[in-house]
């Protein structure tokens, strides 16, 4: 499949990739920052935004995703830049293809397993009746019950849209996520990587702790570590400009 993109910019060509459940629109603060000085190519994941649906969702078959849209704009090699399940499909790649990775950069994850902790999300998102929906503010209240968070409800409802008049739905494809859920937090195959490699990590976030550093080192021996003090999980969001500062100094 072709993934839906989107490019901003121009110079050396960085292709960004979002978490579970988002899309490439949340990327567009932190790419209209870089696009004065690279071609951001940002990428609706398979099952994501206006992506091709697939019950097919695993690591494996995204980084094919990747490589395919790589070769349809005759792209050899690119900076590649993921966040949460994206930043597990950057890390596969750059273990696969490491001749097709310029520099790797990796937003708050790793490559360890994660025990599945979207329960609260999915449930929140089948108790939507979206088929009913007169606005799309209506959703929050359904939503109240399992999620407490307002800041994922408002990310969660970012993905609504109307398919046809008189309804709504979800960009993402809640059935293939819901039935592979499992895979987003296995563990990745322990390769080495090589290249120049930036973690970047929300100072309060829990995805990349300090006694994660030593195994991630092992097999990326020529990483470095950023922390963004004050933001959490979604620290491109929280925190655009010093996510972007961080991107910069380690691609100066």
């Amino acid at each position: 499949m072709i993934l839906n993109y989107k490019i901003l910019g121009s110079g050396k060509p960085i292709i960004i990739m979002h978490g579970l459940m988002g899309m490439l629109d949340n990327w567009l603060a932190p790419a209209r920052l870089l696009e004065d000085d690279f071609q951001c190519i940002l990428v609706d994941m398979r099952n994501h935004g206006h992506s091709p649906k697939s019950m097919e969702h695993n690591y494996s078959v995204m980084v094919d995703d990747v490589i395919h849209l790589m070769d349809h704009l005759n792209l050899n090699e690119a900076i590649i830049l993921g966040h949460s399940m994206g930043g597990k499909v950057a890390i596969k790649l750059a273990q696969e293809h490491p001749n097709r990775v310029s520099k790797l950069i990796v937003a708050d994850i790793g490559p360890k397993f994660y025990p599945v902790h979207h329960q609260d999300v999915l449930a929140a998102l089948r108790e939507v009746p979206v088929e009913k929906l007169d606005l799309r503010t209506e959703a929050e209240s359904y939503m109240l019950k399992h999620l407490s968070e307002p800041n994922v409800r408002q990310f969660l409802m970012k993905s609504l849209y109307r398919p046809e008049r008189g309804s709504f739905g979800w960009r993402f494809n809640l059935d293939a996520i819901e039935q592979n859920i499992e895979q987003v937090g296995k563990a990745l195959e322990e390769l080495d990587f090589e290249g120049e490699t930036l973690f970047i990590r929300g100072g309060n976030s829990n995805y990349i702790l300090d006694e994660d550093w030593p195994d991630i080192k092992l097999l990326f021996p020529n990483a470095y570590l950023a922390t963004i003090d004050g933001a959490g999980h979604w620290l491109h969001a929280e925190k655009s400009n010093e996510f972007v500062d961080a991107v910069k100094d380690f691609l100066s």
